[in-house]
């Protein structure tokens, strides 16, 4: 009886020493629910480039902490009606994540950044926190509370960029195939270095491909330059090294690469361009600078006494020298081969038929020449078939044309796919062969088609590079006009604000930019200043719903009520898909159950 009564009072003891902590959390994540706060800045989550930024402050009493045991949130961001919830992370009551409260010494405090990836399905969503009371060590118990709904979310206003595409248009191609003339293809040198680069904005395979090719070449004229900058300017004989580095290149692939051409009966010329201000005013004329600033250079370098040494120096007191290092002194760095070379003329009459043919691999390559083939796509309107024969010809000549006209019509089936899967890969296959194209042509508006592809696709960060490296190539004030128009759009997107202010002062006061501007000092909170700009794209592009919609926001955001409902029933008579847009708009929310919102999107 007695080893009985030991044994019953032995298991009531376990038991009740299992049941204690599970009381323990229980009675301890009550105590950490008195008087808990937990806020959220913004209110409504706001997209900011590519993701959507925030922070959470929470707040509990200071006494539901316990030793081996922890209170915190778990966060969640729930959308697509409750289907899909994705985690965003925690907030513990750990030492080191909290402090105390300034006013409330008894009550903890912890304040911390949270981000998620931005995408159109994650509007609108909302953000969750659930508590949670949890034993620290491995596999210790835990207890959830009640869900708390924090934050309402998208509002998606920083993505009301304005970006006017361009369309890029098929090379002309023609079969008199005349293929007789010059050649030219530049070269560009690193700071202070004579070595040919074999990589961006070099025309290495370019030249190779030409030499292979073994058109006979009757002379060979190359000259090259340097930077004014202070790593180029301190070797005299710089300009020299690289005339002779592109000559031993060029000689030395004719040896090896050519059996119609030698190097005894191909007449060299060469020059090297010392100190050559003129080359250097000639790029600064062509540049995105303003007229007064193009003035000023030219005043310095022409009129201002001094050695060269003392006028670059000059040159760096310029409020905009870092537009003259970054895109005019690397082009400055160049070389230049031009090859004179004559070919046969050869016509075909069946010259779209030979092409089917040499697709279809039932006849042999050579049958037309390169532009044949090319132009041979011209005679079919089947987008397909298009393709298929500019493929053909990559394959087989790897021309720049040939990739150019290849990515237009990739971007041309790209704007008739209805999947965004299936778009998104046709955009990157084009900007792929006009990175190809640009590689053999590097030029500004090549380099500009390569971003604007890698824009409509989304790859924003492979745009941004690619519109740098247009400008950096100069060009004409059209494209380059476009190319800082499109990369301040890019910015807004990526969240850098005052990149694209800066980016947009290299560019004309087009719709575009003015919108853009409007977008801007919205985003800074500057309404005043955000109505005047699209007041004045109204004026460029009158009764654009657009900028009358962006009115409605700025309206809401001041509490304008009556304003709201006009501009917003001026969007909606404009563009009866602003209607939709407005309903499921965040930044109408105070206003979506009133008699004037809704009057407006009826």
């Amino acid at each position: 009886m007695r080893i009985f009564l030991r044994l019953l009072s032995s298991a009531l003891v376990l038991v009740a020493t299992s049941a204690l902590p599970s009381c323990t959390i229980s009675k301890m994540l009550k105590v950490a629910q008195t008087g808990q706060e937990v806020t959220v800045n913004p209110s409504v989550l706001e997209s900011n480039g590519e993701n959507v930024l925030f922070s959470v402050t929470a707040r509990s009493p200071a006494k539901h902490l316990r030793k081996g045991k922890v209170y915190e949130f778990n966060l969640s961001y729930r959308y697509n009606n409750g289907l899909n919830q994705d985690t965003v992370g925690r907030l513990p009551f750990l030492l080191g994540e909290y402090t105390y409260d300034e006013q409330k010494k008894d009550q903890l405090v912890i304040t911390k950044q949270f981000s998620f990836p931005y995408t159109p399905a994650k509007s609108p969503g909302e953000l969750v926190a659930v508590p949670v009371v949890r034993e620290v060590q491995p596999g210790g118990k835990r207890l959830k509370g009640k869900e708390m709904r924090l934050a309402r979310g998208i509002v998606t206003t920083g993505r009301l960029v304005v970006r006017q595409d361009t369309t890029i248009e098929l090379l002309p191609e023609t079969a008199d195939n005349n293929m007789s003339g010059t050649r030219v293809l530049p070269f560009y040198f690193d700071a202070g270095q004579s070595n040919i680069r074999n990589y961006l904005g070099t025309n290495v395979t370019a030249l190779e491909d030409f030499i292979e090719a073994n058109q006979h070449t009757e002379k060979v004229m190359i000259v090259a330059g340097h930077s004014p900058d202070s790593l180029d300017r301190h070797d005299p004989r710089l300009a020299d090294k690289r005339v002779q580095a592109l000559t031993k290149y060029y000689k030395h692939r004719v040896d090896t690469d050519s059996y119609l051409n030698s190097v005894r009966n191909i007449q060299f010329e060469s020059q090297a361009y010392h100190r050559r201000w003129d080359l250097f005013l000639n790029k600064v004329q062509t540049s995105a600078l303003k007229p007064e600033q193009i003035d000023s250079v030219v005043l310095l370098i022409n009129d201002t006494p001094g050695s060269y040494e003392q006028k670059e120096k000059s040159l760096h007191r310029l409020s905009f020298f870092d537009y003259l290092e970054e895109y005019i002194y690397p082009v400055m760095r160049f070389g230049t081969v031009a090859v004179k070379y004559t070919a046969p003329k050869r016509y075909d009459s069946e010259i779209y038929l030979l092409s089917k043919k040499i697709v279809e691999k039932q006849t042999e390559g050579d049958a037309l020449t390169p532009e044949e083939l090319r132009y041979s796509a011209t005679l079919t309107p089947l987008l397909a078939e298009k393709q298929r024969i500019y493929e053909t010809s990559v394959a087989m000549t790897g021309s720049w044309q040939a990739y150019h006209n290849l990515g237009v019509v990739l971007l041309q089936r790209s704007e008739k796919e209805v999947s965004d899967k299936v778009r998104r890969a046709y955009l990157r296959r084009a900007a792929t062969n006009f990175t190809l194209a640009a590689h053999r042509n590097p030029t500004a508006e090549m380099f500009y088609h390569v971003a604007a592809a890698y824009h409509r696709a989304n790859d924003r960060l492979e745009a941004l590079q690619n519109y740098d490296y247009a400008i950096k190539l100069g060009g004409t004030h059209p494209i380059l006009d476009k190319v800082f128009a499109d990369k301040a759009a890019l910015e807004i997107e990526i969240g850098q604000l005052d990149d694209a202010l800066g980016s947009m002062s290299y560019s004309s006061k087009t719709y575009q930019n003015t919108m853009n501007r409007g977008l801007i000092y919205l985003l800074k909170d500057n309404y005043p200043g955000a109505a005047k700009f699209y007041q004045e794209a109204l004026v460029l592009k009158p009764n654009d719903p657009m900028a009358y919609y962006c009115l409605a926001v700025i309206a809401a955001r001041t509490k304008n009520e009556a304003e709201m409902g006009q501009q917003l029933r001026r969007a909606v008579q404009a563009d009866r898909a602003f209607a939709q847009r407005a309903v499921e708009d965040l930044e109408f929310r105070d206003f979506a159950s009133t008699k004037t919102f809704l009057e407006a999107v009826r």
